[in-house]
């Protein structure tokens, strides 16, 4: 079974032009057409972006039945934080608080998704949409924090697993931790002649930096991963939204149903 991921740092639909454009987060999301999507910096209540609900109201639009909401941040008239939309059934959210000391708060959405039920067995897709720090002794805090955090330590490994957001991470500082400490794999590097290389997606009008990236384990095999390449996008954000399309192994899916 396939489905599409994307992962998409929208800046509150908030563009480079510093308009407020929501229609044109919606846009993007829709030509993807994706089965679960990742967002960050959504608001909800805040002035800034007329008091939306973000997360709701692009569900409602693009006609996504089911979407879970994670705060991080309490802004003084309403919040922010990371939200999952998803065609799929979500039978589970929590959020992990990843803040470090005192510094700006920052967390990690987990929501259990029902990819498809039947007789057999109950195929279900573990996903953590985070937004990690600006410093990278404060990112290598927060990946040790998530790392511990009962959701992903108590993980099965056979597990379906998918982790992907802003990591901010401009000098793939974290990529040998996920990769080789945590057993994940990048859906978003790529090899060439000059060797290994990652999707790079910020800033959205001319990128250079791979902040948004893919990872991901378990019964899970990939069959693409590409950024955006929509002319709106470099606007409606300072960050390009990446996707990956993965199909779920059916043997590793009812193995990790029965744990």
């Amino acid at each position: 079974m396939k489905f599409r991921l994307l992962t998409y740092n929208m800046h509150r639909a908030i563009g480079l032009d510093r308009r407020f454009r929501p229609d044109r987060v919606v846009k993007i999301l829709r030509d993807h057409d994706a089965d679960i999507v990742l967002l960050q910096e959504v608001d909800e209540g805040a002035p800034r972006s007329r008091e939306m609900f973000l997360a709701k109201e692009i569900a409602d639009e693009l006609g996504y039945p089911h979407f879970a909401m994670g705060h991080n941040v309490s802004l003084r008239k309403g919040r922010y934080g990371n939200a999952t939309l998803s065609r799929f059934p979500i039978v589970r959210e929590r959020n992990i608080d990843l803040t470090v000391d005192d510094r700006k708060r920052r967390g990690c959405q987990h929501t259990t998704i029902e990819i498809s039920r039947n007789e057999e067995a109950v195929r279900q897709l573990e996903v953590f949409n985070l937004h990690l720090g600006l410093s990278a002794r404060e990112r290598e805090r927060q990946s040790g924090l998530l790392a511990r955090s009962p959701e992903l330590a108590e993980l099965d490994v056979r597990a379906a697993c998918l982790l992907a957001g802003d990591f901010n991470d401009w000098r793939s500082l974290l990529r040998a931790f996920f990769v080789e400490a945590l057993g994940f794999r990048c859906a978003t590097d790529r090899y060439d002649r000059r060797g290994l290389r990652a999707i790079k997606t910020y800033p959205s009008f001319s990128p250079r930096g791979a902040l948004d990236r893919i990872y991901y384990r378990g019964g899970l095999r990939l069959a693409s991963a590409s950024r955006c390449r929509h002319r709106i996008a470099r606007i409606a954000s300072d960050h390009l939204p990446v996707e990956a399309v993965f199909s779920l192994e059916k043997q590793v899916a009812a193995e990790a149903s029965d744990r």
